[in-house]
């Protein structure tokens, strides 16, 4: 079955820009990003889109579609009514390049400034050791594909630009819970989450768990266990005791 499908699509760059009305065709099965290439090929040859697998699994083609955060190749055209006017502009939380494409560098920044995986400097790489228990509490965390949809829906970050400077958002502190839950990583991420990359910043929303195109459960399963073991640091009676012990010559 094909039918015209209404679109408004931004188009400009980082000097300014505005929404834009298309009206294209749409066949059975089709998703968002069909009709952007199709926009390409029949009127806007200059429009400018970042893709690359159209399988779900690059994370490239992220954008707003009706001004919620998606993956364009996994939105499906069945999603909406015919009737109805879909609005498809660039992630809000970062600076636009030109039209759908923006400047996701910000994340990258963050990323090298994540501290790697350290082991105990007397374990040889072919020693590592773990329980299964341990490997399957952190592999959710690996299907990641930094599509940085997370990054672009977490309102520290969307609505309060210069946040970014002090917080990581909560991709890269998926990351930090990751390696704190690792059992053969030596560094003490908890203070360096709290401090460095802003996790008491994050009100726990669960906006960047809503959003995931590989359904981790970004808040239930990595940032509320990190602040509980923050704040078990910080806060619990019987842990500054026993610091304070320890402490004693």
């Amino acid at each position: 079955m094909t039918y015209s499908a209404k679109f408004r699509v931004w188009r400009g760059d980082a000097e300014g820009g505005d929404l834009q009305d298309f009206t294209v065709e749409v066949n059975e099965g089709e998703v968002v990003l069909d009709i952007i290439h199709r926009l390409q090929a029949t009127q806007a040859s200059d429009l400018a889109v970042r893709w690359n697998c159209k399988a779900g699994k690059c994370g490239s083609c992220s954008a707003e579609v009706n001004g919620r955060p998606r993956l364009l190749c996994m939105t499906r055209m069945s999603t909406f009514t015919e009737a109805e006017t879909i609005t498809v502009t660039p992630m809000r939380a970062f600076p636009v390049i030109r039209d759908l494409v923006t400047d996701v560098s910000f994340n990258y920044q963050k990323a090298r400034e994540v501290p790697a995986f350290a082991p105990p400097a007397d374990l040889a790489p072919g020693e590592y050791r773990m329980q299964q228990i341990d490997v399957q509490r952190s592999q959710e965390f690996r299907k990641c594909i930094e599509c940085f949809l997370c990054q672009d829906t977490c309102h520290v970050v969307r609505d309060h630009e210069e946040n970014k400077q002090s917080f990581a958002g909560p991709r890269f502190l998926m990351r930090i819970a990751e390696l704190d839950m690792h059992p053969l990583d030596t560094l003490d991420r908890k203070d360096q989450a709290q401090d460095e990359f802003g996790l008491g910043m994050c009100n726990i929303t669960k906006c960047c768990t809503e959003v995931c195109p590989e359904h981790i459960k970004i808040t239930d399963n990595a940032l509320i266990p990190m602040k509980e073991r923050v704040a078990d640091r910080k806060y619990d009676p019987l842990v500054w005791l026993g610091n304070k012990i320890l402490r004693r010559p």
